[in-house]
């Protein structure tokens, strides 16, 4: 099915159904993209439209401040608005007076026969247009902050108390840059001459600061490529890709190796790439699993894989005691290291639910730690910065579990002497992660 809507009602059904129905917003712009005749250019301004408008959503909310005078009743005003403000306040090639033109069309388009919506529309971004942007006193710092750069009072408090008011200003600024498209080169391909053909292809690639075989793309689109349908690279954040170099892999053993939440694959495969021996990957969803194996087929690595739908709290019942020589746990977390490439997390999210999280992953940890051979490897990741995710999860691992230890290792880039590994989301403009190794004593 295809048809000919334009990149502003695609952004405005998409925004509909994230800011009105807490869809995802990756989710829903890729279906709606696909089922669409837009060009490249259109889609580029849809995806920056809604990205933009999820975003920037309190500081957008902010600027109707004194300007909404009526109750918004039709579903569609509020997100028209919204993506309205992010056009006039952020889009400097189009002129205000397209935007107007535009809001009028859609609201007469998405309004019910009869409203009055596309009046409230042009009234409400004109008296906008004369008054400009507003921002809250900035000796009131958590709400100054929170509204500039449109994140919610409690996160931003929780990064001053934890890191200090400078570092805190960091992180916020940097979560609002556009996210890097980076891919993770096969370590059974050729990385140079993958290079050299992504240069080729105009994707203008940087290698990685932070790990060996990344490459950062000047654009997305990688996997419309040859070399992605060729299983020569995947789309896999520099920082992700840390998690399974933390692994001391020995080539003249079989390892059998856990990946307990493996979905939707991007370590399971990385595994299966640098061992001589077999990767199982869990998954509490089989649908999720089938992704697993895809990649894994795609990636070339399929004959070392296996997959089991399973529930990771629940995995000893099923698997025989000290049975794998090094498990990975990438657990479910907030996910609050990933704010720049999915900006609904941050108003989903709340402290109870890291504490919440907190109990999920140790868990996960109590239960696969009785599958750990003696002098194997355990290694602790997240897409998270918390501490109730990380550094206390490892505290209560310690001391749930006296056998572990904390065991320092060095990445291709990067080492940790203390067996934890830190990125923040300001740090070179990666996703936020959290890696922590463990031995198990003999």
């Amino acid at each position: 099915m295809s048809t000919n809507k334009s990149a502003r009602a695609i952004s405005l059904e998409t925004l509909i159904k994230v800011l009105q129905n807490g869809s995802y917003s990756n989710i829903s712009l890729n279906n709606s993209l696909k089922h669409s005749d837009l060009s490249i250019a259109d889609q580029n301004l849809a995806t920056r439209i809604v990205y933009g408008t999820i975003q920037y959503r309190l500081f957008f909310e902010y600027q109707l401040t004194g300007l909404l005078k009526t109750k918004i009743t039709e579903k569609y005003l509020k997100p028209l608005l919204l993506m309205s403000l992010y056009q006039i306040i952020f889009l400097d090639k189009v002129p205000n007076r397209a935007v107007l033109d535009e809001a009028n069309k859609l609201a007469k388009q998405f309004g019910k026969h009869h409203s009055s919506g596309y009046r409230v529309v042009n009234g409400i971004l004109r008296a906008f247009i004369r008054r400009g942007v507003i921002l809250p006193d900035e000796k009131d710092t958590i709400k100054y902050l929170s509204i500039k750069e449109s994140v919610p009072e409690w996160l931003v408090k929780y990064l001053i108390d934890n890191w200090g008011m400078q570092k805190a200003q960091s992180v916020l600024s940097s979560i609002n840059d556009p996210a890097k498209n980076s891919v993770r080169i096969s370590s059974l391909a050729d990385r140079n001459k993958v290079f050299d053909q992504l240069k080729k292809e105009g994707y203008q690639p940087e290698w990685s600061n932070l790990s060996l075989n990344d490459a950062v793309l000047s654009h997305g689109g990688i996997s419309e490529s040859d070399l992605f349908e060729q299983g020569k690279l995947t789309i896999q954040d520099e920082a992700a890709s840390l998690v399974v170099e933390a692994f001391d892999f020995d080539q003249n053993q079989t390892e059998h190796v856990l990946d307990a939440c493996s979905a939707p694959g991007g370590k399971t495969v990385q595994i299966a790439e640098n061992i001589h021996g077999d990767v199982t990957a869990l998954d509490i969803h089989e649908k999720k699993l089938r992704l697993v194996k895809e990649n894994a087929r795609r990636m070339h690595v399929l004959d070392k894989v296996t997959t089991k739908a399973c529930d990771a709290r629940k995995a000893h019942e099923i698997f025989k005691a000290g049975e794998f020589t090094k498990i990975l746990v990438d657990a479910p977390c907030s996910g609050l290291g990933l704010l720049r490439r999915k900006p609904e997390i941050r108003y989903t999210k709340s402290l109870q639910d890291l504490r919440n999280l907190q109990k999920i992953q140790l868990t996960i940890l109590d239960s696969i730690s009785k599958l750990l051979k003696a002098e194997g490897e355990l290694v602790y990741s997240t897409c998270s910065i918390s501490m109730e995710e990380n550094e206390e999860v490892v505290k209560q691992l310690l001391r749930i579990h006296p056998g572990f230890e904390l065991k320092p290792f060095s990445l291709s880039k990067l080492e940790s002497k203390t067996g934890m590994l830190k990125i923040m989301p300001d740090q070179d403009g990666n996703d936020g992660f959290f890696i922590a190794k463990f031995r198990l004593r003999g």
